[in-house]
């Protein structure tokens, strides 16, 4: 397999990239889109063997071909569902982690609600914008505005939030110390399933650098400002870094 991805083309690898992408945007079944790329894969490598290009076997629009494609193939709801309730809950589980180490559980009904529409919202918005992104030639910096745009999406529906919560009064649930454990158990033993659902620990790593920066920070005496710079600083850091050894270390076993 090494070997055929160094004879295909620059131009072959990222239309099979893009269409893994747009495949899987588009809600198709994880191992049926593994199965489709491979038998594509095989047939670039021949046509290019033979002096052909890439025209010759998606046609002059690869968007066309890409629908062609998703319309044979059935929507997997369920995955597709999977997927969505996994990173729903798995980026509430962050918020929950994060304030029970501030050491203070308490939540409205509506940022609960709140909470969980933004992060599906945000989801399905991604959805779309790499599907969008896969079937379009589009330049980096066209792609970089579109990221930016997602980026912006979920703080400005947070900021939003707040605004609301402080002007909307619903109940509001305060948990105690004993809550708090249980919550604290029931939100790690959810990380840990979605962790190895999804084969990696990035998730819980990523959570750690989040938290225990401020966490130790909390033990100086220094000033609300120097903290917030520290902690973001140290957190931002230590994730850039994580993120750089995973690359490679994914591509040396790549």
């Amino acid at each position: 397999m090494n070997t055929n991805r160094i004879v295909l083309s620059k131009k072959s690898k990222r239309f099979l990239e893009d269409l893994r992408i747009y495949l899987f945007s588009s809600g198709k079944n994880a191992d049926e889109i593994e199965d489709i790329v491979e038998e594509l894969q095989v047939h670039l490598i021949e046509a290019e063997r033979d002096g052909k290009s890439i025209d010759n076997i998606v046609g002059q629009s690869p968007k066309a071909y890409m629908d062609q494609i998703s319309d044979e193939m059935l929507t997997d709801y369920q995955e597709w569902f999977t997927y969505i309730v996994i990173i729903v809950f798995g980026s509430f589980g962050f918020i929950i982690m994060n304030d029970l180490f501030q050491g203070s559980v308490s939540y409205s009904l509506l940022e609960i609600i709140g909470y969980l529409s933004i992060a599906t919202v945000f989801i399905i918005c991604v959805f779309q914008a790499f599907k969008y992104i896969a079937a379009h030639n589009l330049s980096k910096i066209v792609e970089y505005v579109i990221f930016y745009v997602l980026g912006l999406l979920p703080i400005s529906l947070y900021i939003g939030l707040i605004f609301l919560n402080e002007v909307i009064e619903t109940p509001v649930i305060h948990l105690e110390m004993l809550g708090m454990i249980i919550t604290a158990i029931l939100t790690l033993a959810l990380l840990l399933a979605i962790s190895y659902w999804a084969k990696t620990w990035a998730m819980l790593i990523i959570l750690a650098l989040l938290i225990l920066p401020d966490t130790v920070l909390h033990s100086f005496h220094i000033s609300e400002t120097l903290h917030l710079l520290l902690g973001t600083s140290i957190s931002f850091v230590g994730i850039a870094i994580y993120l750089v050894i995973h690359s490679k270390l994914s591509r040396a076993h790549s």
